[in-house]
């Protein structure tokens, strides 16, 4: 536990933390909506400080990412708590985790020194949202760069902008979950707003980040023509064309376990929306797809990466072009 940063005293003893955009009002011993700043001797505290949740050595793919150093490893971590409340989280025992989870205490350098030992050129900030513990975050990532690895976040993305334009500089990619493409989707299943995640996106794209977007698909609830289309449209005008969007498969969760899972038929069938709308890479994920997990060359249509189970196992791509044609891929391949 160590001094939380953004954050202002109010009147009458209370504090307000402007980490993220729900902008809690907090009065002494209590916690924030995100389970992890809590207010001690009238002053906030972030309690993840130091603390490892989880820790594995996994595919960058399975981030994922599908445009950045395929077939690598990645040194992926995750702490506790989230700026949202998804009602169907996939990790909810860490996200809204009520004390509940034990923590591993690791220095920044014992977390560099694992992902060298590893052979990992990079580390992902994975498994929770890392907004969330941004003073741990901003700490390893910082280390992470002096020491040459590749920093990822896989991330909501719904942080103020200050916390955010501190991390921005030390990492290199993102993959941000973007959960619907409706205002009512985030306040009824997320308890947060779509626009500062838009507004964030932009963000990231102007500090040069490298992006790829994920969009979990709740059968009946995000899922419709009109949303993956205006979704898409969204990122093609925003973000570019070639911003790769990962289109994935719920599976009955938290407090969503009376939903149904999601059929390959509905992955595939807004794949085919979203490249329509004029973008060039969309994947589908969680559910075998040969054709949805291949890198196709959007001029000439040849395969350019064939992956198997969260693995590339064939890359044509040679700094960046297609073979066939030449064509420029986007993505951070070397």
């Amino acid at each position: 536990m160590i001094p939380a940063r953004w954050w202002e005293p109010l009147p009458g003893g209370d504090v307000r933390c402007s980490l993220c955009p729900r902008a809690c009002r907090l009065s002494e011993g209590q916690t924030g909506a995100c389970g992890i700043r809590r207010v001690e001797k009238g002053r906030l505290e972030a309690l993840s400080q130091g603390g490892v949740s989880s820790l594995a050595v996994d595919p960058v793919e399975k981030k994922p990412f599908f445009h950045l150093l395929p077939g690598s490893r990645a040194l992926s971590l995750g702490t506790l708590g989230c700026t949202l409340a998804c009602a169907f989280c996939q990790n909810a025992a860490i996200s809204q985790p009520g004390g509940r989870t034990e923590m591993r205490l690791m220095t920044p350098e014992g977390l560099v020194r694992a992902a060298l030992d590893n052979g990992c050129p990079s580390v992902a900030f994975t498994y929770n949202e890392p907004l969330a513990s941004a003073e741990w975050t901003l700490d390893v990532a910082s280390a992470c760069r002096d020491a040459g690895l590749s920093t990822l976040a896989v991330t909501s993305g719904y942080a103020s902008a200050a916390p955010l334009r501190e991390l921005m500089p030390l990492l290199d990619a993102a993959n941000v979950d973007l959960k619907a493409f409706s205002e009512t989707f985030y306040r009824r299943w997320c308890r947060g707003r779509l626009a500062p995640v838009l507004e964030n996106l932009q963000a990231m794209a102007a500090a040069g980040l490298w992006l790829e977007l994920t969009t979990l698909l709740l059968p009946g609830q995000n899922d419709s023509e009109a949303e993956i289309r205006a979704l898409a449209a969204w990122i093609r005008d925003h973000l570019g064309p070639g911003t790769p969007l990962h289109l994935t498969a719920f599976h009955p969760a938290h407090r969503m376990l009376a939903l149904p899972p999601t059929p390959l038929q509905t992955l595939r069938q807004a794949r085919r929306w979203a490249l329509e709308e004029g973008l060039a890479f969309v994947y589908t994920g969680n559910l075998p797809d040969a054709e949805g997990t291949t890198t196709w060359c959007p001029r000439c249509g040849l395969g350019l990466i064939h992956r198997e189970r969260h693995r590339a196992t064939l890359s044509q791509l040679a700094a960046g072009t297609c073979p066939g044609c030449g064509h420029l891929i986007p993505g951070r391949w070397a």
